[in-house]
């Protein structure tokens, strides 16, 4: 202690002495050192960001390109005018986790919007543009000039076939696609709009977003450019309301993340209205008007809610039709279940002695979905109710193999969820 004190006494009252003096040029270096290599780090931090978000983010290099093939007539759309003549479409931040799908918070006509369009035959003509077709060649190639409404219609029908199924509802559904296309709603589809929606539909989530458009817990598809497409943009874009900046993810150990979740999530009975909105969306999508859909990256970052906490699903881009899903197994060699895995995990069997996959997902969507809610359930549930809602949980989460071959236990299992949260907060102002 007596060491201390002199130590303390000798920085506070003595900064000129001889010693202190001495050790003064060590000490300066040493506080370089530190400065610089803090500066060095801080650049590098800031350099990686930038060429971070320099890649991702290339909304202006979307617009361009639409609106140059716009002004050439070779696209058309709803939202063309307010983007390329009128400027009332703005982007505004960007929201990519991918530099060939760009997406950005935006404003339209003063509203707040989700601006989502793909550039990668772009940035492929951009590194190479010798060796490389432009993009309007590539992307808006069908259909041809001379193309009658019917052979358009025709078009539409094997496309929808082939990706959905051959499902009896799907004459509606064209007939809803053309009404889409004839923007200036003349009764006719012209070339450029033709070519503008049938652009769209190779993208899987505008194809969902069309088959789903009934369902109240998907975003509402606003207006389109070519095969640019806006949607209501969604207050909160996770299940728990807010996330882990990137850059900390890995930083942090997952204990840190589960506090951080429990501490901004809402209140227990929003959160179990949320959860009911999540599974009246698995209830849809099994079955549905335009054949099943599989949730391939189930993650509470791809599901969300709005300001008055009802479900809706934030990312369409990780759900598949069944005919995609069987495009994908077909003949495909394995040697283990994982070698038949579509997305992160929808996962089929391998038949180990014809080391081919099998069609049959070994996990319904119910299961998967049960598995993500029981922490966000669980925790602060009320006292006389958690015993039981574990225990179903845990029967929901051990569900298996094709959910049509157990089409009654599947529903059963998830209407007793349903029902046992419905019960507790119904009668309440937050039902």
């Amino acid at each position: 202690m007596r060491r201390i004190r002199r130590l303390v006494h000798l920085v506070l009252f003595c900064p000129l002495s001889t010693g202190l003096q001495g050790r003064l040029p060590g000490i300066k270096v040493k506080y370089l050192l530190v400065v610089w290599l803090g500066i060095f780090v801080g650049s590098w931090v800031a350099y990686m960001h930038y060429a971070s978000y320099s890649e991702l983010c290339r909304g202006h290099v979307c617009r361009v390109i639409i609106c140059d093939q716009y002004k050439k007539g070779i696209i058309s759309g709803s939202t063309c005018k307010d983007l390329c003549e009128e400027h009332t479409l703005r982007f505004q931040r960007c929201l990519s986790s991918s530099p060939t799908q760009q997406v950005y918070s935006g404003l339209w006509k003063e509203k707040e919007v989700i601006i989502k369009c793909g550039i990668e035959e772009a940035l492929k003509a951009e590194s190479n543009p010798d060796s490389v077709p432009r993009r309007d060649v590539v992307l808006f190639d069908k259909p041809t000039r001379g193309t009658s409404m019917d052979e358009f219609k025709e078009m539409l029908l094997n496309f929808l076939k082939s990706n959905l199924g051959d499902q009896t509802s799907l004459a509606a559904l064209v007939s809803q696609i053309i009404t889409m296309a004839d923007v200036n709603r003349d009764g006719k589809v012209s070339l450029a709009e033709a070519k503008s929606i049938w652009a769209l539909l190779q993208l899987n989530e505008f194809l969902l977003m069309l088959s789903l458009h009934e369902k109240e817990h998907t975003s509402k598809l606003l207006g389109h450019c070519g095969d640019l497409y806006i949607t209501e943009k969604i207050p909160h874009n996770s299940l728990y309301g807010t996330d882990v900046p990137h850059f900390l993810q890995s930083l942090l150990p997952s204990v840190i993340h589960r506090l951080i979740h429990q501490w901004f999530a809402p209140a227990w009975p929003r959160r179990a209205k949320i959860a009911i909105g999540l599974l009246e969306f698995v209830e849809e999508i099994f079955h549905g008007t335009y054949g099943n859909f599989y949730i391939c990256e189930t993650s509470f970052k791809n599901v969300g809610y709005n300001d008055k906490y009802d479900f809706k699903m934030v990312n369409l881009r990780k759900v598949a039709t069944e005919m995609t899903i069987r495009g994908f197994l077909k003949g495909r060699h394995c040697e283990q279940n994982v070698d038949c895995t579509y997305g992160k995990d929808c996962m089929a069997t391998c038949d180990k002695l014809m080391k081919q996959c099998k069609s049959d997902m070994v996990q319904p969507n119910l299961a998967k979905v049960c598995g993500l809610l029981q922490d966000y359930l669980l925790y602060g549930a009320p006292p006389d109710l958690k015993e039981e809602l574990q225990k179903q949980l845990r029967t929901c989460m051990t569900l298996s193999g094709l959910a049509s071959q157990m089409e009654v236990h599947h529903s059963l299992v998830l209407n007793n969820l349903k029902t046992l949260l419905w019960k507790k907060i119904s009668n309440t102002k937050y039902s």
